[in-house]
């Protein structure tokens, strides 16, 4: 059977990374159209472990845009290819990092997806879709797949770190605002705003998901002239050449 992942991106700047990434061991990708108005970038190669396939998507941006884009990818290849099914879904791009546990240029391994921001605001405490009864707020990663992916990266001298990722609707832009959410999650490692909707729509079907996250900016007050975009869209490239020749080419 074909080892086959699904990598999720919020943009078509990440996607480009990822698939420069999985360019030199994976070959270049081939174009497939799906309902939407949406484009897989399909990678596929023979490898001593058997036939790979890995898929790229642009899916949006936001927990919601991307739950669609990723639930449409996985439902129309269940539909037209069941006997290649995915058997991971990886979230991937840049992100806000957490200092000093995620500086710039890191890249953070999800060891959890949390929905920071999915909850009730109330006069003494913010509270989660947990404590309110219904829902959730997290998805954690098996510490099997984050430990072969660290491995990974450890062996390739890529700075990174295994951390909770939280997903946000609104970027975190104040200190007290960090401030906050590194009190309610602590040792998050980075902000974005797509990883929980990717895990939403994996869990659906029920495959492993893992958000992987290039750190571009610290979280915290909003400073454009710090951003370092190109350094973290290289280390998300770096990161995926890596994974391409191990983890994304091993049974899961």
């Amino acid at each position: 059977m074909a080892h086959r992942s699904l990598i999720v991106t919020a943009v078509a700047a990440e996607a480009d990374s990822v698939s420069a990434g999985l360019g030199p061991h994976l070959g270049e990708p081939a174009l497939l159209p799906l309902p939407g108005g949406l484009v897989l970038r399909r990678h596929t190669a023979g490898t001593d472990a058997g036939p790979v396939r890995v898929d790229v998507l642009v899916g949006g941006v936001g927990p919601a845009s991307v739950a669609a884009a990723t639930g449409t990818a996985l439902t129309s290849a269940a539909l037209t290819d069941p006997d290649a099914p995915y058997g991971l879904v990886v979230s991937a791009g840049i992100a806000g990092g957490f200092l000093p546990l995620a500086p710039l240029g890191s890249v953070v391994v999800s060891a959890s997806v949390v929905a920071a921001d999915l909850g009730a605001r109330t006069p003494d405490a913010y509270l989660t879709v947990e404590e309110l009864g219904f829902g959730r707020s997290v998805h954690p990663v098996p510490d099997a797949l984050t430990g072969r992916i660290s491995a990974a990266l450890t062996a390739g001298g890529l700075p990174h770190a295994v951390a909770p990722v939280l997903t946000v609707s609104t970027v975190t832009g104040t200190a007290g605002r960090a401030a906050e959410l590194a009190g309610r999650h602590p040792g998050a490692g980075a902000e974005a705003m797509e990883g929980f909707g990717v895990a939403e729509a994996a869990a659906a079907h029920g495959l492993p998901v893992v958000e992987i996250r290039a750190v571009s900016n610290a979280v915290g007050p909003r400073d454009r002239a710090a951003w370092r975009i190109g350094d973290a869209l290289e280390s998300l490239r770096h990161t995926f050449e890596l994974l391409s020749s191990t983890v994304l080419v091993e049974p899961s």
